[in-house]
């Protein structure tokens, strides 16, 4: 069951309104043990307002916001059911700031940091894109004129998933980093957002 279960997750298409295909992830960073971005990359870019940094986390049947009054994030799900949510990062239309280059972002359990595991993701969580790198540019219905990278984000709790929180980390850039000093060469702002995970029984 769990292998079949493990074995769905690889296969998802991304939606239409997804018409870029220039991503990656920043596996530097969850290969090591570094808490957030900050330990490589440069808190140093115009986009410190936090009101006009939009991070969002959309359930993708309703479109929904699953944003809470505290400004945290909550993700049901039924075990073994996967669970699909947008995650959408960018700045407002009316931004006098220069629209980002590149946005990037990853969740992570918080307690899984200092292991030497592959995945930081939440134990017992089957997980599709847990973090990503993306070109700004992506269109989604209620974020008409915004400069946006969307991308589609799919989960599972198994037979052995607790409820659990995660940190979501994102970064908001523009240029390239310097290699072997990447507090160099790129513009970046940081943020933090905290993502309840709830099974549904």
């Amino acid at each position: 069951m769990k292998a079949r279960n493990i074995l769905a997750l690889g296969v998802f298409l991304l939606p239409a309104f997804a018409v870029r295909t220039f991503s990656y992830p920043p596996a530097v960073g969850i290969l090591g043990k570094a808490k957030s971005c900050l330990v490589c990359h440069a808190n140093n870019g115009p986009w410190t307002d936090e009101k006009k940094t939009i991070i969002d986390l959309l359930d993708k049947e309703t479109m929904k916001s699953l944003r809470q009054a505290d400004g945290s994030f909550l993700i049901e799900a039924k075990r073994g059911q996967q669970k699909t949510v947008l995650t959408v990062i960018g700045r407002p239309k009316d931004d006098e700031a220069p629209p980002p280059y590149r946005n990037a972002w990853t969740y992570i359990d918080p307690t899984r940091i200092v292991t030497d595991s592959l995945s930081k993701f939440a134990r017992g969580w089957a997980v599709n894109l847990q973090m990503a790198c993306r070109l700004v540019g992506d269109n989604l219905p209620g974020f008409e004129g915004t400069k946006i990278s969307v991308l589609p984000m799919t989960l599972q709790p198994l037979d052995d998933a607790k409820d659990s929180e995660l940190q979501l980390q994102v970064m908001l850039t523009k240029g390239e980093a310097v290699k072997a000093d990447a507090k160099k060469g790129m513009l970046g702002n940081y943020f933090e957002r905290k993502v309840a995970l709830k099974i549904i029984e």
